[in-house]
C-alpha cells in the first residue's frame, strides 16, 4: 500500500506540474502509518519537504495536491492538514483484506523473502569462559537471539557466533583460582591473592579437577608466592608462572582445556534453558593455534602498517580514525586481544558476510574505533561493522540493589533470574525497553499474572481466543473461512477496525524494527494489539448463532493469535492457548 500511495503522489506532482516528470520520478516520499484512525490510514509529508522549492506553503501545497490526486477505487478519501500533513483514508473492504492474507499465510505473514538483503553475522553475549553468565549477560542473550530472528523474518540472511575468550591473563588466572581451591580442597591450605576469581563455581571446577585427577596438587609450590613489593596482578602473574614451572606446560594447558570446557559446558546449558543457541562457537584459542593471528601481523608487516616502539610491535591505528596507536605484539612476544580482534573480525569477512553487528556492553564504547581501524587496516570496510551497545542490568530485591563482579563471586547468575520468574517473563522483560536504555528488572512484577504484567497480558489474549474458539465448538458452530472472508465488512466496530489496522500494521513494524535494530518495538507493537483486543473482549459476544456474524468475527480473532504468536516467537516467549 505504502508504494501504491508513493506512486499515486508522483503522478500527480508530475501531471500537475509541481515538479518535472523526471525529477517527481526521483523524488523521495516518505509514507507513515497514521497513529490516530482520526488522521486516516497514512499520511506524507512531501507537502513540507517540497514548500520552499515551489513557492507555496506547506499546507497550501498539501491541498493542491490532495485536491488533485486521481482517487482510485481502494482508495476512500484524501484531505489536507496544518502544518502541511496529506491524510489517506483507506477503503474498509481493502484494509480487511488483510485478514485474507494472514489466513492464507499463517506465521509466514510479514515475512519476506530470504536473502532479499545483506547477509550478517551477528555475534552477541560472548562472555569469558572465566564464570557463569551473570543478569547482565541476560539481556545481551535475550536481545541478541530476537535480534537474530526479528532480521530473519525481515529477509535477511543471518547466522549467530559466540566467540569464545578461551586465551590469554584471564583464563591463566581462572586456572590460578581453581588450583589453589583445589589444593585447599585436598588439605593443602593456601589463601588466594585477591586477583583470583572467587565464589561457589571456582569450589564446583575444583572438584571436577581433583575428581578427574588432571594434575599432581603435590607438585604445586607456592612458597615465595608472597613476595614483597609486588602489586596484586605482579603477585598473581608471579604465582601463574610458579604453577607453570611446578606442573609443567602440557599439564597446565591440559588443566586449562578443561577448565575452560567445564566452564563453557554451563554457559552453553545456561543459554540453550533460556532458548539462546548459536550457529557457531569460535574459539580464540583455536584462531592462534592455526597461525592465523601469526597471518595477519605478517599482512600488515607488508603493507608497512607496523611500527617498532619500546621493543612492541605497534599498529598504526590513527592512520584509520582511532586516537592512538594499538600494540599488536607485546615486548615477550605475545600478541595482544586487539591482534585477536582483528584476526577474528577478518575472519568474518573472509566467511564473505556483508555486514558484521558485535553487541557489547557500553563499557565498551572505546573499543569501536579501534575495532573499526583494525578493520580498514586490512582492507575492509570499516562500516561493514556496526556495534550495538547495551547498557546495563539493574536487579533488585526489595530496596536492595545487588551487585555483579565474577571475580568477588558476589554476582547473580542468569539462571537465577529465569528459573525464578520463567523464562517468557524474563525475556521479555530483558527486552522491553531499549538497548540505549538501563534496564530497571522488576522481579515482582514479572512473576505478577495481571493486567500490570506485559508478557501475562500478551499471553493471556492468545489464550482467550484458544478459549473462544473452544467455546464455539462447544456449542456445535461451524467455523467456515470462506464465510468469514466473504463477510468481512461486517466487521466495522471500532475495536475491530482498530485490531484490522494494527494487523495490517504487522510488517512495518517487522522491517522498523529490523532497521533500526529495535526489538523493543516489537513488544510494544504486541501490547498495543493485546490491550485493544482485551477492550474488543470485554465489550462483545461472540458465541452467536448467526453465521454472517460469527465467522468473520472468528476470522478476525485467528488472525490477532497468529500475529500475537508469531511475535512471540520472535521474541522467544511462547504463547499457551490455557492460562
Amino acid at each position: 500500500m505504502k508504494n501504491k500511495l508513493k506512486k499515486l503522489l508522483q503522478k500527480t506532482i508530475a501531471t500537475e506540474k509541481i515538479l518535472g516528470s523526471n525529477d517527481a520520478k526521483n523524488l523521495e516520499i516518505e509514507i507513515s502509518r497514521s497513529v490516530k484512525p482520526d488522521f486516516g490510514d497514512f499520511s506524507s509529508n512531501i507537502a513540507l519537504k517540497l514548500s520552499k522549492q515551489v513557492g507555496l506553503s506547506p499546507f497550501e501545497l498539501a491541498t493542491s495536491i490532495s485536491n488533485s490526486i486521481d482517487k482510485p477505487s481502494w482508495l476512500k478519501k484524501t484531505e489536507a492538514i496544518q502544518p502541511g500533513f496529506i491524510n489517506f483514508f483507506i477503503e474498509h473492504e481493502v484494509k480487511a483484506d488483510v485478514l485474507i492474507s494472514i489466513i492464507d499465510k499463517q506465521s509466514a505473514f510479514g515475512t519476506q523473502d530470504p536473502g532479499s538483503k545483506e547477509s550478517i553475522l551477528l555475534e552477541f553475549v560472548s562472555s569469558n569462559p572465566t564464570g557463569p553468565l551473570h543478569v547482565g549477560h541476560g539481556r545481551h542473550a535475550a536481545f541478541g537471539d530476537s535480534l537474530a530472528k526479528l532480521l530473519k523474518k525481515a529477509g535477511h540472511l543471518v547466522e549467530t557466533e559466540y566467540y569464545i575468550n578461551d586465551a590469554g591473563r584471564q583464563i591463566d588466572i581462572l586456572v590460578l583460582s581453581v588450583l589453589i581451591e583445589a589444593m585447599n580442597l585436598s588439605g593443602i591450605k593456601t589463601t588466594p591473592p585477591k586477583a583470583c576469581y572467587q565464589g561457589g563455581y571456582i569450589k564446583d571446577i575444583a572438584k571436577f579437577v581433583n575428581k578427574k585427577q588432571l594434575v599432581n596438587l603435590d607438585n604445586i609450590s607456592l612458597g615465595n608466592e608472597r613476595a614483597k613489593g609486588l602489586n596484586k596482578d605482579e603477585e598473581t602473574d608471579a604465582l601463574v608462572s610458579i604453577v607453570r614451572g611446578s606442573i609443567g606446560e602440557d599439564v597446565f594447558e591440559k588443566v586449562t582445556g578443561a577448565v575452560c570446557q567445564n566452564v563453557l559446558q554451563t554457559i552453553k546449558k545456561d543459554l540453550g534453558d533460556f532458548g539462546v543457541e548459536f550457529d557457531h562457537w569460535f574459539s580464540e584459542k583455536n584462531m592462534i593455534k592455526e597461525s592465523k593471528i601469526k597471518k595477519i601481523v605478517a599482512r600488515l608487516e607488508d603493507k608497512n602498517s607496523l611500527v617498532k616502539k619500546d621493543g612492541a610491535t605497534w599498529l598504526k591505528t590513527t592512520n584509520y580514525g582511532d586516537d592512538k596507536d594499538r600494540v599488536v605484539i607485546r615486548e615477550d612476544g605475545r600478541s595482544t586481544y586487539f591482534a585477536s580482534d582483528i584476526g577474528y573480525h577478518a575472519d568474518k569477512k573472509d566467511r564473505g558476510f556483508d555486514r558484521l553487528i558485535n553487541i557489547l556492553g557500553s563499557d565498551h564504547h572505546g573499543y569501536i574505533a579501534r575495532l573499526k581501524a583494525g578493520l580498514a587496516s586490512m582492507e575492509y570496510e570499516p562500516e561493514d561493522l556496526e556495534v550495538i551497545l547495551m547498557q546495563f542490568v539493574a536487579l533488585y530485591r526489595g530496596k536492595k540493589k545487588l551487585q555483579m563482579s565474577t571475580r568477588s563471586g558476589n554476582f547473580v547468575p542468569m539462571r537465577d533470574l529465569y528459573e525464578e520468574v520463567g523464562v517468557d517473563a524474563a525475556r521479555f522483560f530483558y527486552i522491553s525497553r531499549s538497548n540505549d536504555q538501563h534496564l530497571d528488572f522488576d522481579l515482582e512484577l514479572a512473576t505478577q499474572q495481571n493486567n500490570q504484567n506485559p508478557v501475562y497480558y500478551i499471553q493471556y489474549a492468545n489464550a482467550r481466543i484458544c478459549s473462544v474458539i473452544q467455546e464455539i465448538k462447544k456449542k456445535g458452530f461451524r467455523n467456515n473461512q470462506a464465510l468469514g472472508k466473504k463477510n468481512i465488512r461486517n466487521l466495522n466496530n471500532k475495536h475491530e477496525l482498530e485490531l484490522i489496522s494494527l494487523l495490517q500494521n504487522y510488517p512495518d513494524v517487522i522491517n522498523r524494527a529490523a532497521e533500526k535494530r529495535s526489538v523493543h518495538q516489537l513488544s510494544n507493537y504486541l501490547k498495543d494489539l493485546a490491550q485493544v483486543f482485551h477492550s474488543y473482549y470485554g465489550l462483545q459476544k461472540f458465541v452467536v448463532a448467526d453465521d454472517e456474524v460469527r465467522n468473520p468475527m472468528v476470522l478476525l480473532l485467528q488472525c490477532v493469535s497468529i500475529v500475537i504468536v508469531d511475535g512471540l516467537k520472535i521474541l522467544g516467549v511462547s504463547a499457551p492457548k490455557k492460562m
